[in-house]
């Protein structure tokens, strides 16, 4: 396989600043990809500046774009936006997410809603526009979570949301097949990064470490790689959830 599968091939990301979803920006540059970065707040303007001059120092092509993914309007921007820039869109990623660890019977509306507007109507409409906008011969991953194959309380709205997800992909696959587009989406056990942490306490943080057989929190490092399979030969897999969590949970 060539060091440069991804060649000439160009990636959206959403949420592609920092953490899983800059490590993926980095690495699929590395690949030979052009990069179209998505960022949210202008909290992140700055890991967003810093990782398209990281990708540049390293050779490759990126540019970062701000919008708010649960407007249905900017996720239009962002891929017709790569489009104008870079002719082409081959690739789209979405790492896009928020948790809310909450009991049941305390969860107010605005948080279904808001919970709901994150994790599953930008998720609906990344799909969509990717499926408009992507060449034949594409590919579309959703990062999701593996409490999608949990029994527990507490994270309703969190993988509630997320679950419509797979009934999306496998809909997006079934309607894009025919394009050779293949739609998967990833389950990361609990990440070590600061997304995982505000909504933990001490002690939930090491029943989740000791949870996985095989030891430890899921590392952003162990999910690019299939980031990238998927990206690149993994394209006869589709309209699946691969669950990456080192035994966590399966179904």
């Amino acid at each position: 396989m060539s060091p440069q599968p991804l060649k000439d091939k160009v990636v959206v990301i959403g949420g592609g600043a920092k953490n899983l979803g800059g490590l993926i920006s980095r690495d699929l540059a590395g690949a030979g990809a052009r990069i179209a970065i998505n960022f949210n707040s202008d909290g992140t303007r700055a890991a967003a500046e810093e990782t398209v001059a990281a990708v540049k120092a390293a050779g490759g092509d990126a540019f970062a774009l701000q919008g708010d993914l649960t407007r249905v309007a900017e996720v239009e921007r962002l891929f017709a936006e790569a489009k104008s820039r870079f002719g082409r869109v081959d690739v789209a990623v979405n790492t896009a997410g928020k948790v809310l660890k909450k009991p049941f019977v305390e969860t107010t509306e605005a948080e279904y809603d808001e919970m709901f507007a994150v994790n599953s109507k930008a998720a609906y409409f990344f799909i969509r526009e990717a499926g408009k906008t992507l060449e034949d011969g594409g590919r579309i991953i959703t990062i999701v979570t593996s409490l999608l194959a949990a029994f527990t309380g507490l994270y309703s709205t969190y993988a509630g949301a997320k679950a419509p997800v797979e009934h999306f992909t496998r809909a997006a696959a079934k309607e894009f097949g025919a394009r050779g587009i293949s739609v998967n989406n990833i389950g990361p056990g609990p990440m070590d990064t600061p997304f995982f942490y505000p909504a933990e306490t001490p002690d939930s943080v090491a029943y989740h470490t000791a949870a996985s057989a095989l030891g430890g929190l899921t590392r952003i490092q162990e999910i690019v790689p299939i980031v990238r399979f998927l990206a690149t030969q993994g394209g006869w897999i589709t309209g699946q959830t691969l669950f990456a969590n080192g035994g966590y949970t399966t179904r």
